[in-house]
């Protein structure tokens, strides 16, 4: 039965939380003696104390976006249910929940500086701006691939119904809704209770608006393509990346929060309550390697479920906001390390979405998206909710955790491209917007369609290689410091070789195909931009791991306070 997979799940997140979380704590000298960041500056713009409950809240919504949903799915689908079970509860409590809370940790030490500065701190300069190209090249491919999911999202066709152009519909109506809220609030100063009220029931309401909208506008946006859709949203990328962050980031944020928890909810009580039997099988592989597209559990598995089980970009997070508003130090614990053990059960619902399909249903030959929404529509019909409301509702979710990735990803990427290059004016900002969005606008229109899948495997590499990368600068931190990080240390070099062995698969049929390249003969683009990212992160991964061993032999002792 489905609800004893989440119940067991759910019970041995909280062994984890109650058991390696306190061992967590305790190693990291947690000490609510000593002031933190937020509460030392508390300048009532970026350091501003907040409540744990409060703080959770915001760090969970920004961490768990559709990764923990699309990860899961594409691994259960290909390697079956139970190896991908096994990751998302062990990867979450031993290695993404460590690297979630060892990254806020480490910046609470450093005056909520971010992984960035403290590689800089520790190692040297060279690797802080080796470390800043790497997480700018992992985050360009977090665009692409959500960019081009999202696109798809928009093609829906279930059973001679376009459900795809109602959900860009409702997708629009939703972002127009959150920057005249965004406007009520920060302009006309009405109260967030009074536009909770407002706005929530308006988006539910925009769900169902959706479909019934004017057939000559749904046939409009029917028909557009895929690749039409990838550049209108990489253009959505670049404005919600230069505009006021009130304006549309924070309302769309916040009424996309309330998404989020109303369907965890709905998850939760469908796969408790709804009777559902596991069809798909535990094991979808023939030895080692994976029935439904030939490749190894190792490493792909690894890479494949990224958020959910580990994930670089919450380490981008940690240190960059939510550090800065951490109250006491312990807090740590519930925020940094609760919230990944969360996320982990935001992925075990999405698998659960597989576990109810037979092997053969054809919505399994559909994408991710398309899965999770038919799973929650499921779920919902147990309420009386009609597929027809139900199913929209799903995607429309899935989309609203999509931009709230995209929205960030792009955000930051334009942060560290200006970091790089001192492009610190408004003019500078633009341009490192659109320098960002160069590399996922040439490999979407220069790839075939479902180009995610081929990106999934860059993104999740590069994701999880970042995450390998956060974990050798606490490493750093913590031997300087005098401590031995085991808990620390083993992590970091699984999630290493996973993602280096990674790397290396994706640059060797781009090694092997450099003769024909260079006789003139057709190579795949997707090849070629796979191999080159890949060559560039192996490249720039070797760097930064000589510059650690160069730290640790060459430079003196570094407090641990």
């Amino acid at each position: 039965m489905i609800a004893s997979v989440v119940i067991g799940s759910v019970l041995i997140f909280l062994l984890g939380y109650y058991g390696y979380g306190r061992f967590l704590s305790k190693a990291m000298g947690l000490d609510n003696s000593r002031l933190t960041p937020a509460c030392q500056v508390n300048d009532g713009v970026d350091f501003v104390p907040a409540k744990p409950g409060f703080l959770l809240g915001q760090h969970f919504s920004a961490i768990a976006a559709a990764g923990p949903i699309v990860g899961p799915i594409l691994s259960g689908l290909w390697f079956g249910w139970l190896p991908t079970l096994l990751w998302i509860i062990l990867g979450a409590i031993f290695v993404g929940g460590v690297h979630d809370f060892s990254s806020l940790v480490a910046s609470i030490r450093h005056k909520a500086a971010s992984i960035g500065e403290i590689v800089k701190c520790h190692m040297s300069k060279t690797a802080y701006i080796l470390f800043l190209i790497f997480v700018w090249i992992a985050l360009t491919y977090v665009i692409i691939a959500f960019t081009d999911i999202t696109a798809s999202t928009f093609k829906i066709v279930v059973d001679g119904s376009a459900f795809g152009p109602a959900v860009a519909a409702s997708s629009i109506l939703y972002l127009l809704a959150a920057v005249l809220m965004g406007i009520l609030l920060y302009k006309f100063k009405l109260k967030l209770w009074i536009a909770t009220s407002v706005f929530l029931p308006l988006v539910l309401f925009i769900v169902w608006l959706g479909p019934r909208l004017p057939h000559p506008l749904l046939s409009f946006l029917g028909a557009l393509t895929v690749k039409q859709w990838d550049v209108l949203i990489l253009a959505y990328c670049f404005a919600a990346s230069v505009i006021p962050m009130w304006l549309l980031l924070q309302p769309r944020g916040y009424l996309g929060g309330w998404l989020l928890y109303l369907v965890i909810a709905i998850g939760f009580v469908g796969a408790l309550f709804g009777g559902f039997v596991i069809q798909y099988p535990a094991f979808n592989t023939e030895g080692l390697r994976s029935l439904a597209n030939g490749r190894f559990v190792f490493p792909l598995l690894f890479i494949t479920v990224a958020c959910g089980a580990c994930s670089g970009f919450h380490g981008i997070v940690s240190s960059g906001t939510t550090s800065k508003q951490l109250l006491r130090e312990t807090d740590a614990m519930p925020v940094g390390y609760g919230a990944m053990l969360l996320e982990g059960v935001v992925a075990v619902l999405a698998l659960t979405t597989v576990m109810i399909a037979s092997k053969g249903s054809a919505i399994l030959q559909s994408d991710p998206n398309l899965i999770y929404a038919d799973g929650i529509a499921r779920y919902l019909n147990l309420a009386g909710v009609g597929f027809s409301v139900a199913f929209p509702f799903a995607l429309l979710v899935f989309s609203t955790f999509v931009y709230d990735t995209l929205d960030v990803c792009t955000r930051l990427a334009r942060y560290v491209l200006q970091e790089l290059t001192g492009w610190k004016s408004r003019i500078g900002g633009y341009a490192a917007a659109l320098a960002s969005l160069v590399i996922p606008f040439v490999f979407l229109v220069f790839t075939k369609e479902k180009a995610y899948l081929i990106a999934w495997p860059i993104f999740g590499t590069s994701n999880q290689l970042l995450a390998s990368l956060t974990l050798l600068a606490v490493a750093v931190w913590l031997i300087k410091s005098g401590k031995r990080p085991v808990y620390i240390i083993l992590p970091m070099f699984f999630m290493l070789g996973m993602t280096l062995w990674s790397l290396i698969n994706l640059i060797v049929p781009f090694l092997v195909s450099l003769p024909s390249l260079f006789q003139g003969a057709a190579v795949k683009p997707d090849v070629i931009l796979s191999g080159i990212c890949g060559v560039i992160l192996l490249l720039l991964s070797l760097m930064l791991l000589g510059e650690s061993v160069r730290a640790l032999i060459l430079k003196p002792k570094s407090s641990f306070n």
